[in-house]
Order: structure tokens, then sequence, then C-alpha cells
């Protein structure tokens, strides 16, 4: 009898989330934090094994890859970085969205902070302000797609990995809101001018559209990243109702365009407690929700006794366990995976970005147990023989 063919990464991909029978789990993980590394480098890990994009891939580590379409979504041009105060605590710049930040220095690797900046002001407070912000969104600029693309359209058509649009964290419609006009003023705004906020709304949608047109037509992509961001541990930052009159019609746009271009998977970002949310996300056209942050309670084996095959889930590993010792991983993943391991529809890894209070014996040992567990082969050089 003939051997069966080993799949793809991109199959396995596609099929997982298809809840259709696989020969393991996708091996991936999300990101880590810039003083992470560094710290696993200390502590013997080769400079080259990962970077902070582990999404991308890391073979070092077994963790595959998904790939990003390239497609630039940013202001163009971008505001002019300028720094107002510099001292030996803190700098307070305005950054290339415009938004004007106070960031402490200590602990500061590769732009990545320990905690998180304090707003001061963002670049759109009024109508005025935010007709001038358009003008950086200019749909027709060449530079929106890089001087190789079609070079890129001729490699991703014998790819064997998945391959999304566009780049990571390139869109999004709450997220697109408070960047422009922040949380506290886009939260008021919901009340006091939802038809300016549905304005802002419909021209994010209408100038991704216009821009992924061409990379839709060319490319069969495999995936959509929605990164929203709009929760936090006590559930989400609007309401059910905000969502169904100001969002969903334009999610809807959105999702029936790719639909049309034949991409099947539409992954949905939000850290917090975003689970009243997920009907309507169903009904917008989302199909898979990470990173199902623990902290928050987004438990994937209650989610899926609850959810059935309506919604696939992504994530959901503790990283405050892994964080801890080989007891508390074990125990981990064996909480998590071997309920969900049959069911389909889910991709295990760490909720959200591994911080720097994880050893990297304990994520050596994390990647190890898990890889067993999907059923994947695994090996990795002993710290002494690096």
């Amino acid at each position: 009898m003939p051997k069966e063919r080993t799949l793809t990464n991109r199959e396995r991909f596609d099929k997982v989330l298809s809840f259709q029978p696989t020969d393991r789990l996708p091996n991936y993980e999300f990101l880590v934090w810039p003083q992470t590394v560094a710290r696993w480098i200390g502590e013997g890990m080769p400079p080259e094994a990962c970077s902070v994009l582990v999404i991308e891939g890391a073979p070092y580590f077994s963790i595959e890859p998904i790939h990003f379409g390239n497609i630039n979504m940013d202001m163009v041009p971008p505001f002019t970085e300028e720094v107002f105060d510099d001292t030996d605590e803190y700098v307070v710049s305005r950054r290339t969205d415009g938004i004007v930040t106070k960031a402490l220095k200590e602990g500061t690797v590769g732009g990545w902070r320990m905690c998180m900046d304090q707003y001061l002001s963002f670049p759109v407070t009024d109508r005025q302000s935010f007709a001038e912000m358009k003008r950086r969104y200019d749909t027709a600029l060449p530079e929106r797609y890089p001087q190789n693309w079609e070079e890129q359209v001729r490699a991703w058509q014998n790819r064997d990995y998945p391959l999304c649009v566009p780049q990571l964290a390139g869109f999004g419609l709450y997220s697109q809101l408070r960047s422009w006009v922040g949380t506290e003023a886009i939260s008021y705004l919901f009340f006091d001018n939802p038809a300016f906020v549905e304005e802002m709304i419909a021209f994010k949608t209408d100038f991704f559209l216009a821009v992924a047109e061409r990379a839709l037509k060319q490319v069969q992509f495999d995936l959509f990243y929605v990164f929203e961001d709009f929760a936090g541990k006590g559930g989400p930052l609007i309401s059910p109702n905000i969502f169904r009159k100001l969002f969903l019609p334009y999610y809807r746009r959105v999702t029936e365009r790719l639909r049309q271009a034949g991409v099947k998977h539409i992954v949905l970002d939000s850290d917090g407690d975003p689970e009243v949310l997920i009907p309507l996300m169903l009904d917008a056209g989302i199909t898979a929700l990470l990173p199902l942050e623990q902290a928050s309670g987004m438990d994937p084996v209650r989610l899926r006794r609850k959810l059935g095959k309506s919604l696939g889930l992504i994530g959901g590993i503790d990283k405050r366990e892994i964080a801890k010792d080989r007891k508390a991983i074990d125990a981990e993943l064996e909480a998590k995976i071997p309920p969900l391991l049959d069911r389909g529809g889910y991709i295990p890894f760490i909720d959200h970005a591994i911080p720097p209070d994880v050893p990297y014996d304990n994520f050596r040992y994390y990647m190890e147990r898990k890889a067993k567990m999907i059923g994947m082969e695994f090996s990795m050089p002993s710290p002494a023989a690096v």
C-alpha cells in the first residue's frame, strides 16, 4: 500500500482551520519580545535562532512560517518624527503615525518598551484634521507595491506555506480609529458623532479595497489578518450594538470581496475578552480568532464546547504558565491540546508575544513537548552543543 503523502505547511494550515482531517497540527508561534530574544541569547540561544516575528518561521525551533504580502497600507508620506523632550528617564516624541507619546527609556530594546507609552495627542481631532489625514492615503501611489512585486507573484505560485494579505497589522477598523483618534476620544465619538465615526470607517474600508485589488486579482491568498485589539480583560471596548451598526456592514464588504478572491480563512486578532462579540464576528465573515488571552478567560477548550465548529481558535497557551517550570508547562499543554486535537479547528501557540520572564530552557522544553503532542518530529541541539 503506498505511503500517504506528507502535507505541506500550506495544506495543513488550510485543513486544520477547515475542520478537516490532517496528519498533524501546524507548529506556529506568534511574536517574541526583543527583550526575550536578548535574554535567550544570554542563556545560550544562537543569535540567528529566532527574531521578533517568529510567525514568519524559525527553523531552529521547527516553527513553520506564515508569510505576508508586503503591500504598503501605511500613511504616505508618514509624519516626520520629532523629539520634544528627552531626559534620562523618558522621551516625548511624535511618531511616524502622528501620535505624540511619552515613553520610558528603561528596558527599551528594538523600540519595544517594558510598559505602554503614555499617549499625549493624536492626529485626528475633527473633520478638518481628518481631511488633512486622508491626503496621506492616496491609493494610486506606486510605492504601495514593492518594485519586485511581479517577481514575488511568480515565486508565490509554487509556495508550500500560507500567504496572508496584507502585512501584519495592515488592516483593522477599530484599531485604525484608535490610532487616528485615540481610545478615549473614539469612545466618546461613538455616541457624540457616530456619523463621523462611520465616515472614517468607510474611508478605511474603501482605501483597503482599492489598494488590495491588484493583489487579490494576481495572487491566491490563503488568509486575511484583521488586527483589532478591541477588548480588555473585562470585555470589549465597543458594545455589540456599536459593532452591529457601525462596523458590521464594512467588515462584510471586505470579507465578501475576499471570498470572491478565494481567501478562505479570515483571522481576527484581539487581546482581552471579545467573547460577547463573537456572534457578530461570525456574521461579519470572521472564521478564526487569536490569540485567546488566558488572563482574560479565553479558554479554547471552553470556547470549542460553546461554539462547536463555527470558529477556528488559534493560540490559548498561557504565557504565565510557560514562565514557571516544567510541571506547569506539562499541565498547561495537557489541559489544552489533547481535548482539542481530534476536533479540528485549533492551532496551539502562546497567547501573544512571549515576554522576557520566560527562560530559554522553559521555551525549549515547551517547544519539545508541544511538538510531540501535535505529532511533529522535533530535534534541536542541546545548549551544550551550541
